[in-house]
Parts: structure tokens; C-alpha cells; sequence
């Protein structure tokens, strides 16, 4: 079963996870939010859409906007809709 880990900690894990560009995308209902902070930061894939960003903060530790997730997805891209990915520290196992 897939999970997200960062810093020994297991942020997200499903057996629901759909794959983009390399990357697992897990539901949204996966992720631990108690970790999870508002981030401003956005950025735009043009077959996707507009991607908004949590960073990851526990125990003192800050991983900024380890986590993407696209909020209206362009149609091409729904399969997306209510989930997110992981990069920078984040290390996603299967």
C-alpha cells in the first residue's frame, strides 16, 4: 500500500492512490491534517491547472509546500479532483 512519509512519520496512506507524471496522487481523505499548514504559494501546469500548496510542520520541523493539490482541475486532469502529492522531503513508498 502506498504511503507518504516525512520524517518517520507516515502523512498519508492508501491503497487508492492515482498516478501523474511519476506521481501519487492519494485522496485527500488520506492525509493527516493535523501536520498540514496553509501555504500562498501556487503555480500553473497548463494541462492540469492552477496547483495550491500545504507545507508540513511537526515536532519543531518545517518542510515548506511539500504538498500540492489542484482545487478545480482542468477536465483532463479530474482524475485528480480531491487529492494531493507529495515531493521535496517526502518520501512516497509503494
Amino acid at each position: 500500500m502506498p504511503k507518504a512519509i516525512w520524517n518517520d512519520l507516515v502523512i498519508a496512506e492508501s491503497d487508492d492512490t492515482v498516478v501523474v507524471e511519476g506521481n501519487h496522487y492519494f485522496p485527500r481523505s488520506a492525509l493527516r491534517t493535523d501536520v498540514l499548514r496553509d501555504s500562498p504559494t501556487h503555480t500553473v501546469c497548463p494541462w492540469k491547472g492552477t496547483a495550491s500548496y500545504h507545507s508540513l510542520e511537526h515536532a519543531g520541523r518545517i518542510s515548506s509546500d511539500a504538498v500540492w493539490y489542484y482545487p478545480d482541475p482542468k477536465p483532463e486532469a479530474a482524475q485528480i479532483r480531491q487529492r494531493v502529492a507529495f515531493w521535496k522531503d517526502v518520501q512516497v513508498t509503494e
